[in-house]
């Protein structure tokens, strides 16, 4: 097969499954709305399946090394389409086995990903396509999913029922199985590694991102861009819409123009950004990403200000998932990507619940205003102050790991 046709085939099929995850993303919590009324149980449902999400992207890597990791991709997308199937009858199953299914289906899931993105390096070097376009353009189509995925979830319960919309999300599982089992060939490696402990593989992961100082401080600070972003969609922008408007609909404009800033941020990135400083950008891409839009909200009532705020700190944010994913390709080495590109989004995903708790228990104390004041300093100092130590190590290789890649 094409190198080029092999890496569209697994980007298509990755974003084909994103899409459908947006889509149950919208339906789940509508199917335990519907069926139980309580929104006590949706939050238990949410919290089902991003726990496992989390702890199977670091966990489970070392066995996808073992197993191979074209082969458990296509295992795990094809369980994900049974699993979601099986939510679909949630309504006859009862809310406890519906906890259960969720959970298994973001198990599976968080493992899916993790090793599809380890297929993406050799994929583009075959295709001789650089890293950074790469995951400039991968960052900006999954933004596009996310968008369009959350907007179909609704119209299919409109069209189509609860049910059937879940089914959707079950079939982009096995189209994604399909595609990658079919028509991706990775060339085996030349010196296969040999099976070592599942503790000793998953120490070899933890221990080469803690030997590698400017990742970890990478991760650890879009950690913290994590947090106060989902403390900004979960409580302080849906507060600042309801207490200017009270109108629902202003939240779905700020989030839509922020997209819409981000989708835009990621086409002039794909063209701009193999010749642009990576350091400076990724500094500069979080500065403007997070305190300003915070400080937008805290100071203004103005919404064309808030808005034009919002569409910049989203062209921003473009910049900082492909300049992490290219330093993950780049200064891992090969045979411990899989381990260190799940813990790496653990990490990463680690900000999302705390976010939301900050969110509420920021406003409960201070109030909005004041909240938001307070939060867009913490936002600089902790997004910001960090990468200033990665200034000393921004030309330094790689650390070579302590033991061989293989153990």
């Amino acid at each position: 097969m094409n190198p080029r046709r092999e890496l569209y085939t697994l980007v298509g099929a990755d974003l084909l499954s994103n899409l459908g995850t947006r889509i149950s993303v919208v339906a789940i919590p509508w199917l335990v709305l519907e069926t139980t009324g309580s929104p006590t149980r949706m939050g238990l449902v949410a919290a089902a399946e991003t726990l496992p999400y989390m702890l199977s992207s670091a966990l489970a890597t070392p066995w996808a090394d073992r197993f191979g990791v074209r082969r458990t991709s296509v295992v795990a997308d094809a369980a994900s389409a049974a699993a979601m199937a099986l939510v679909a009858l949630a309504p006859f199953l009862g809310f406890g086995a519906l906890l259960v299914l969720v959970a298994v289906a973001g198990g599976l899931r968080g493992i899916g990903d993790r090793v599809k993105h380890v297929l993406f390096k050799p994929a583009a070097e075959r295709a001789g396509v650089p890293l950074i376009r790469l995951t400039s353009a991968y960052d900006g189509l999954s933004r596009g999913m996310t968008l369009f995925g959350a907007v179909l979830g609704g119209l299919l319960i409109d069209w189509v029922g609860i049910t059937r919309a879940i089914w959707i999300d079950a079939a982009t599982f096995a189209a994604c199985a399909l595609l990658i089992g079919v028509l991706v060939r990775p060339p085996a490696p030349a010196t296969p590694a040999p099976r070592e402990p599942y503790l000793r593989a998953l120490r070899g992961g933890f221990g080469y991102l803690r030997t590698d100082r400017m990742l970890l401080i990478m991760l650890v600070v879009v950690s913290a861009s994590n947090m106060f972003a989902n403390a900004s969609v979960a409580v302080w922008i849906p507060l600042w819409v309801d207490r200017v408007f009270g109108d629902p609909a202003g939240f779905g404009l700020l989030l839509g123009v922020f997209s819409g800033g981000a989708l835009l941020g990621n086409v002039l990135f794909t063209m701009a950004g193999t010749r642009l400083p990576r350091q400076a950008t990724f500094a500069v891409g979080l500065t403007l990403a997070g305190a300003p839009r915070l400080l937008a909200l805290a100071l203004s009532d103005d919404l064309a200000v808030v808005l034009t705020v919002t569409f910049l700190s989203g062209m921003a944010i473009s910049t900082v998932n492909p300049l992490l994913g290219a330093a993950l390709y780049e200064r891992v080495p090969e045979a411990l990507q899989t381990r260190v590109l799940g813990i790496a989004g653990s990490v990463a995903f680690l900000g999302l619940p705390v976010g939301a708790l900050l969110g509420g228990w920021s406003v409960a104390l201070l109030g909005l205003t004041p909240a938001l004041l307070v939060m867009s300093v913490a936002c600089l100092l902790l997004t910001v102050g960090p990468l200033l130590l990665t200034r000393a190590q921004a030309d330094r290789p790689a650390p070579e790991p302590a033991v061989s890649p293989a153990a």
